[in-house]
């Protein structure tokens, strides 16, 4: 029995209709899901098998990229000449971090200790641990600025000191070396005489205290009861605040631990982390936005007043003393060394520093660093954290290895980590957190349309409907035909 278009209409009138009832719940609804998804996978919590997986191991490629500033007129500069470098590297290093006793606690916060091994790169690198470079010598130039102020018969018996254990202004060591530690007399004796002087009590070397360490105790929300402060640091070694620093603002511990941040964040969020390394907190903020390996991605980067001095930015002012604006002076956490932080080549720096070294050349590409993250998660992407290390050199009256240097901060190495979530973490992070939203998002607006269109249809089949209809009643040829069969039924009565 055939349908009439009558029934037809009214089928799709009401599949339609439900079509765009459930196309508009999902509208509403989906985005709920979506985000109590996201809510329940960013968590801190054991029973979240990928994220707990990354935050507690970090199962992406990691690696400390290291330039040398390899000084190339090391007599003249001695002489009061202007400094000339030339840059060496990368130095590529594979970086292991894990996260171990981890111990959750009553007040939804957990607490772990983050340890980190390297290991050499030499496909990666250009040259080998084995190549040799000439950089300042901490021990002698260091330690002059730092004893400037004692009296000169002090200041002779530390350059006599110096020349004993024949130790010059200037090193010129192999790569490893410099990396990880030499054998000095002068440090063993130090050690022995002078306690708790140097930050090593073994070899001597720009990242000895690194390897085979830990960052400390951090305590940070899990999230549990308020996703807002997931990753968010609630103590750093027992300390809501360090003391380093002048101002009780600049003391503040603040942000995460630099490696995942809450989720739902917007073009005015900022990323705020403490860097135990910085011995300070740092905060990026948003740039623009961007796509990395297939997913949606904001970029934040250093502000310029990350490192401008109190005069050009007040709140930083409790992070002097001070020099140009471009450097953190960390000499009060590195046993007052006279070490500075940077960008790498005094990017974003006070200008007046480039003219003090012959051989930098800054741009934002190479020497900028940035984080690439996704919003919805608050999980990096791609992230690219590099710094500079310098060391202010100056000629120190009563101490002969300081010669007649002019006063200068003088770069020493700079370092890239950079990491990216890439391979089977990849997809899965893509599959649960890109796609399946993606899909959901399309299938709404598809019963939507699917559910007008079906509406759409009905509508014109009961019109077609209709006006079948009344073409059938008002049809000439119908009406002859009725005429001629009413005469002929009558001439049969």
């Amino acid at each position: 029995m055939a349908v009439s278009k009558s029934t037809l209409s009214i089928v799709f009138i009401v599949l339609g209709g439900l079509a765009v009832l459930f196309g508009t719940v999902l509208v509403f609804v989906g985005p709920i899901i979506i985000d109590d998804q996201i809510v329940k996978n960013v968590e801190i919590n054991p029973s979240n098998g990928l994220s707990y997986t990354m935050w507690k191991d970090i199962p992406v490629p990691f690696f400390m990229s290291v330039y040398f500033f390899h000084i190339v007129n090391p007599n003249e500069t001695l002489n009061g000449e202007k400094p000339m470098v030339v840059q060496r590297g990368p130095y590529v290093y594979r970086e292991n971090r894990w996260k171990d006793n981890i111990t959750f606690h009553d007040n939804h916060t957990v607490s772990y200790r983050e340890y980190r091994q390297y290991f050499f790169e030499e496909s990666m690198s250009v040259g080998d641990e084995s190549d040799v470079v000439t950089i300042p010598n901490m021990l002698v130039l260091g330690a002059s600025v730092m004893m400037e102020n004692m009296p000169l018969p002090v200041l002779l018996l530390l350059s006599t000191a110096f020349k004993s254990f024949n130790e010059g202004p200037f090193l010129t060591k192999p790569v490893g070396e410099l990396m990880w530690g030499y054998d000095s007399k002068l440090v063993d004796f130090l050690n022995k005489y002078l306690p708790g002087m140097l930050p090593t009590s073994g070899k001597f070397g720009l990242f000895a205290e690194f390897n085979n360490s830990n960052t400390g105790q951090f305590t940070v929300f899990t999230g549990q009861d308020d996703i807002r402060k997931v990753h968010m640091v609630d103590s750093w070694d027992g300390l809501k605040s360090v003391d380093y620093w002048r101002s009780e603002q600049c003391n503040q511990i603040n942000g995460t631990a630099g490696q995942m941040w809450p989720p739902f964040m917007t073009k005015e969020s900022t990323m705020p982390f403490y860097s135990p390394d910085a011995c300070r907190s740092m905060e990026l903020v948003y740039q623009r936005p961007g796509v990395s390996r297939g997913i949606p991605v904001f970029r934040f980067v250093a502000p310029k007043t990350l490192f401008a001095n109190g005069t050009d930015y007040p709140p930083n002012e409790g992070f002097c003393p001070c020099r140009q604006s471009g450097l953190l002076n960390v000499s009060t956490c590195r046993h007052n060394s006279p070490v500075f932080i940077s960008h790498p080549h005094f990017f974003e720096a006070d200008p007046v520093l480039l003219d003090t070294v012959n051989g930098l050349s800054p741009n934002e590409e190479e020497h900028g660093l940035f984080i690439d993250i996704h919003p919805e998660t608050g999980v990096p992407m791609n992230v690219s954290i590099r710094l500079q290390l310098n060391l202010l050199i100056k000629r120190v009256f009563g101490i002969s290895e300081t010669g007649k240097i002019a006063e200068v901060v003088m770069p020493m190495i700079w370092f890239e980590e950079s990491g990216y979530i890439d391979g089977p973490v990849l997809n899965t992070f893509r599959t649960n957190l890109v796609v399946l939203p993606m899909v959901m998002e399309y299938m709404q607006y598809s019963f939507i349309g699917l559910g007008l269109a079906g509406i759409l249809g009905a509508v014109m089949l009961y019109l077609s409907d209709k006006e079948s209809i009344k073409d059938t009643k008002h049809d000439p040829t119908s009406e002859t035909q009725a005429e001629k069969y009413c005469m002929n039924d009558t001439g049969k009565k």
